[in-house]
């Protein structure tokens, strides 16, 4: 249909044209193929809703994940833990004042400080060295690259070594579980030259391995320059070190004591004793080791267990050989005397459960990520609880060991620990959205659909 308007303007006319088709036929064809469109734009958009919205719900959850779980790495690798309670009594004169340069005094099971003196006072170390010696030897005897059966060739060097020995002779051939016992009971410096020998192939890159160890177990305030404690330029310890050192010694290498403990050692016809005068008193000492030399005084780490306790004492400068044993027992009396270790928390016990959103379970148990004593004073010793700090819920996927929540140790409300709650399981995320993103999607479906009947609905009125 033509319809034709003819305007009037100035001396001409301006011919306006309007065409619409009016056909039947065309009409329905446009309305099928707009139908066809709307159709195809609804389930193009349902499938799209349905694919992407999961995955961008649980896109910040898996970065939560991740970084927990980093968290969780980063704890299991920390170096040994000496902590200061509030109770801990320091070197100001009184009963407890220690007639030594320093002197400190650790729970060596909780790793609380119950007594510092001068604790971070760089003192020579006399034969406090050969402690780290022996570490490293055990060390090597657990990695199975040094057998207690091995035998040892006896250098110039290790023969000419001043002070105390256990006198071997150049070329002997020593079983590594002899030169042992020469360091530990009888503080040959010879034997400690021998086995350094052996193990590093010579003393200096012995000694650059005891410095590595002492920095990754926590010893911040110490350095060696040799494998035995004789006078050298640059080598010191602090009493903090020490039982830094004896702590972690002890807890990796437990059988050590045993060798401590020995109060005599023959080799080659001569007898020596065990200069540790507390191993000769029935007070549960087990070791550790003397020391002393001009520049620094007499020296003693000393441990003791009693009743699941364990001790350890340090003293250094002390002007006397019985000086140093009178002021370590003082310490390890005072210790168990005032203080009692209390298990708060074991590693593994089961917490929680914890509510899961978005799993194919509803739940995931709880386990506590390590163990928790904590020392108190002996009257407080009932006043210790435990406080799980839990999250509302946490959000599927989740991995064994994730770390979900926090536990706190508390000694009369306060807060002494805190270590992670991790999870007991996996939790695999469900398949299907949750029901308010499948409710959201209906809806929007819905208005998507009207839309697209109003636009049919227009069509057909034109």
């Amino acid at each position: 249909m033509w319809i034709g308007v003819w305007l009037k303007k100035g001396s001409g006319f301006v011919n306006l044209e309007i065409c619409l088709i009016s056909s039947r036929k065309k009409e329905q064809t446009m309305i099928s193929h707009d139908r066809n469109r709307v159709l195809s734009f609804l389930s193009l958009s349902l499938v799209l809703f349905l694919v992407v919205s999961p995955h961008l719900a649980l896109a910040k959850k898996g970065q939560t994940s991740s970084k927990n779980q980093a968290a969780a790495n980063a704890k299991r690798q920390q170096t040994a833990r000496i902590s200061q309670p509030a109770e801990a009594s320091r070197g100001e004169r009184g009963p407890l004042y220690c007639d030594a340069r320093a002197a400190f005094l650790l729970d060596a099971l909780a790793g609380q400080v119950l007594y510092e003196q001068n604790a971070d006072q760089r003192i020579p170390p006399a034969s406090f060295v050969k402690v780290m010696t022996l570490y490293l030897v055990y060390d090597a005897l657990r990695a199975g690259t040094l057998k207690l059966s091995d035998t040892v060739t006896i250098s110039e060097k290790a023969w000419r070594i001043q002070g105390s020995k256990m006198f071997i002779k150049v070329g002997d051939r020593v079983k590594v579980e002899d030169l042992m016992k020469g360091i530990a009971i009888q503080s040959g410096n010879d034997a400690c030259i021998a086995i350094a020998e052996h193990l590093a192939g010579s003393e200096d890159v012995f000694v650059a391995k005891m410095n590595e160890k002492a920095k990754l177990i926590g010893m911040t305030n110490s350095q060696f320059r040799n494998a035995h404690g004789m006078p050298a330029e640059g080598q010191f310890v602090t009493a903090r070190d020490m039982a830094i050192l004896a702590k972690r010694y002890i807890e990796d290498h437990p059988e050590a004591l045993a060798l401590h403990s020995q109060t005599e050692f023959e080799y080659n016809g001569i007898r020596q004793m065990n200069r540790n005068l507390l191993l000769y008193k029935n007070i549960g000492v087990d070791g550790l080791k003397t020391g002393h030399i001009e520049e620094s005084g007499y020296h003693l780490v000393a441990t003791a267990k009693r009743d699941g306790q364990r001790m350890i004492a340090v003293v250094m400068g002390c002007e006397r050989p019985n000086t140093r044993a009178v002021e370590a027992q003082k310490l390890l009396e005072y210790g168990f005397r005032n203080f009692a270790t209390v298990e708060a928390v074991k590693k593994g016990t089961v917490f929680g459960p914890l509510r899961v959103k978005r799993g194919k379970v509803k739940e995931v148990g709880l386990i506590a990520s390590e163990d928790v004593r904590i020392t108190v004073p002996r009257e407080k010793e009932k006043s210790v609880s435990i406080v799980p700090r839990l999250p509302e819920y946490v959000t599927a996927p989740i991995r064994k060991g994730d770390a979900l929540a926090k536990l706190a140790v508390q000694n009369e409300g306060h807060v002494v620990r805190e270590i992670g709650l991790l999870a007991a399981s996996d939790v695999e995320k469900s398949l299907l959205p949750p029901l308010p993103i499948l409710l959201g999607a209906g809806g929007g479906l819905i208005l998507i659909a009207l839309v697209g009947f109003f636009i049919l609905r227009h069509r057909r009125k034109r």
